[in-house]
C-alpha cells in the first residue's frame, strides 16, 4: 500500500500549491516561513511528514531567494525523515546556463541540480527545460513534462485557416517542428543575429509565411524582445496573424509594454510563473491538472507516458 502523499508549496509559487491540491484532492500540507530582520528567513513544516511522500511545489524564477526556500525546504523534509522528497519545479530557473559557451562562466544548471540533489531531493518534477541535456545533470529521476499537452489543444480549438508554426531563433527549431508535425502544418523559421544579451541586432525568416496565421513557439519570454521583432517583422513580410505559444511568462522589464505596443495578436503562456499584471493580448493556461496527475502517478509507481505529447 502506498504511503500518504502530501503536497507543499513554497511562498512565491502558492498561488499554483492551491490550484494542484485542489486538482489533486487534498488539502495544502501546511507550512511557514520565519522572517529575521536582516532578511534571513527559515522554513518550517507544520505538520508530520515522517515516512510519507512530499512534494515541494516551487518555481525557481528571481530572485535567488525562490531557489533558497525550495532548498530550505528539501533540506527540512530530509531531516524530518519523509520517505520521498519531490521537487516539483514548473520552471526550472538558471536553465540558460546549461554550458560554457564563453571563457570563464559557471554552469549555472548544473550547479543548481548539484544544489537539489545535496539538500536531499529524491526526483523532480519540471516541465520545458530551456536544454534537454539538463535532465541528465541531475543524479534522480527527472519527470520532463512539456507544455505542449496543453497548447496543442488550444491551437486547435483556435480553428485558424491558414496555420503555420514558427520559432523566433533557430534554437528552438526541434520544438517548433514537433508543434507542426502533430498538426499538420509547415514551419517558418526566424534567424536573428545579437551583439550583446538581449538585444537583437538583425532577424530575417525562413519559409513562406504570406497570407498564414503564424504561431511562435518557445519555452521563455524574458524582455519580450525576440518575439516582438520576430512578429513584427512576420506582420511586415504578409502574415495575416501571429500569435505565441510561450511556456514560461518572465516578461521583464518593459516586456508588458513592448507586447501591447507590437503585432500580436495574442501571447498564450502557462502559469508555471505568477504574471505580473494582466494584459487582454496575455491568456494564462492552468498546469495545476496537468502536474497533479503527474503527482498522483508518481506516488501510486504508474505510468506517465500519456503525459507527453512528444
Amino acid at each position: 500500500m502506498p504511503f500518504e502523499v502530501k503536497i507543499f508549496s513554497c511562498e512565491s509559487s502558492l498561488y499554483l500549491g492551491k490550484q494542484i491540491v485542489e486538482a489533486y484532492g487534498i488539502p495544502l500540507g501546511k507550512s511557514s516561513v520565519a522572517r529575521f530582520k536582516d532578511g534571513e528567513f527559515e522554513p518550517a513544516f507544520g505538520e508530520s511528514i515522517r515516512g510519507e511522500d512530499v512534494f515541494i511545489v516551487q518555481s525557481t524564477f528571481p530572485p535567488a531567494d525562490n531557489l533558497f526556500e525550495l532548498l530550505l525546504m528539501v533540506d527540512a523534509a530530509k531531516r524530518a525523515s519523509a520517505k520521498q522528497i519531490v521537487a516539483v519545479i514548473p520552471y526550472f530557473g538558471f536553465a540558460r546556463q546549461d554550458r560554457k559557451d564563453k571563457p570563464r562562466v559557471s554552469i549555472g544548471a548544473k550547479l543548481v541540480a548539484d544544489l537539489l540533489g545535496t539538500a536531499g531531493v529524491t526526483r523532480i518534477i519540471t516541465m520545458d527545460l530551456h536544454a534537454d541535456q539538463i535532465q541528465g545533470f541531475f543524479n534522480v529521476p527527472v519527470d520532463h513534462l512539456y507544455s505542449s499537452y496543453l497548447f496543442l489543444d488550444y491551437l486547435r480549438n483556435l480553428n485558424l485557416p491558414n496555420l503555420i508554426m514558427a520559432t523566433p531563433d533557430v534554437g528552438g527549431t526541434r520544438r517548433a517542428n514537433a508543434y507542426a508535425k502533430n498538426l499538420n502544418v509547415d514551419l517558418a523559421i526566424c534567424y536573428k543575429q545579437r551583439k550583446v544579451a538581449n538585444e537583437v541586432h538583425s532577424m530575417t525568416v525562413i519559409g513562406d509565411i504570406v497570407g498564414k496565421d503564424v504561431v511562435l513557439v518557445d519555452d521563455i519570454i524574458d524582455t519580450g524582445g525576440t518575439l516582438v521583432k520576430a512578429a513584427d517583422m512576420m506582420m511586415e513580410k504578409g502574415a495575416a496573424s501571429v500569435r505565441a505559444c510561450i511556456t514560461h511568462p518572465l516578461l521583464s522589464g518593459d516586456a508588458y509594454e513592448k507586447l501591447e505596443n507590437s503585432k500580436i495578436t495574442e501571447l498564450i503562456v502557462t502559469n508555471t510563473i505568477p504574471l505580473k499584471k494582466q494584459s487582454n493580448k496575455i491568456k494564462a493556461l492552468s498546469v495545476a491538472p496537468l502536474f497533479a496527475d503527474v503527482i498522483r502517478k508518481v506516488h501510486n509507481y504508474e505510468s506517465i507516458s500519456t503525459n507527453f505529447i512528444f
